[in-house]
């Protein structure tokens, strides 16, 4: 690809490292907001630089924050007695999105992978346990773990740990999508979700 400007392809080589936006996808925003006020592209600047610079995460749960604790953590509205077990904290805002959930969270941070290097010390999992000790309200902990390899690890490892504490472990229900069709879903998904069955009440 050739650019008129040594400032553009720097400009396009750096936007292009983000996930999901190749090169004529970075050229397309970069060119954009060459059209733009001087104004609202600095606005664009500051707020990136903010964010990697002021951004916290929590010390209770470490997801994401603005200050030292979470805005989750601190709603007197959230119910104390259940904790739900993540990997990030993109997995908290799909949760949130959901509308569904009151409870607390804790961030793992990761999940245990030996492929690609990431041990139990990786993760805040001494951080949960710490967590609990001194948190006699929680009854439940929720693993919200991807399905896979290494998330079940993961789970499995969580749920060990956890067993001194007498706590309900439940994890996410796995199943057949609204809308999707039995005859495409694989045998794993099915056989789970027969097993696990619900009443039609």
């Amino acid at each position: 690809m050739n650019f008129p400007s040594k400032l553009i392809e720097q400009a396009v080589g750096e936007v292009s490292k983000l996930p999901g936006i190749g090169k004529k996808s970075a050229l397309r925003i970069v060119l954009h907001l060459l059209k733009r006020s001087e104004n609202e592209t600095q606005s664009l600047a500051d707020a990136l630089v903010a964010v990697r610079t002021q951004i916290q995460y929590c010390r209770k749960c470490h997801n994401i924050s603005d200050s030292e604790l979470c805005s989750i953590c601190l709603s007197p509205k959230r119910d104390a007695s259940v904790v739900c077990v993540v990997q990030d904290s993109r997995d908290v805002l799909a949760i949130e999105n959901t509308g569904q959930y009151t409870g607390l969270y804790h961030v793992l941070g990761g999940i245990i992978s030996p492929l690609e290097g990431v041990s139990p010390g990786d993760l805040k999992i001494e951080s949960l346990l710490q967590r609990l000790k001194h948190a006699p309200e929680v009854r439940e902990i929720i693993l919200a773990l991807s399905p896979t390899m290494e998330g079940d690890t993961t789970s499995f490892y969580l749920q060990k740990k956890l067993r001194p504490f007498s706590l309900k472990i439940s994890t996410i229900a796995r199943g057949i999508p609204i809308g999707g069709d039995l005859e495409y879903a694989d045998e794993i998904t099915l056989g789970r979700s027969i097993v696990s069955r619900i009443n039609y009440d």
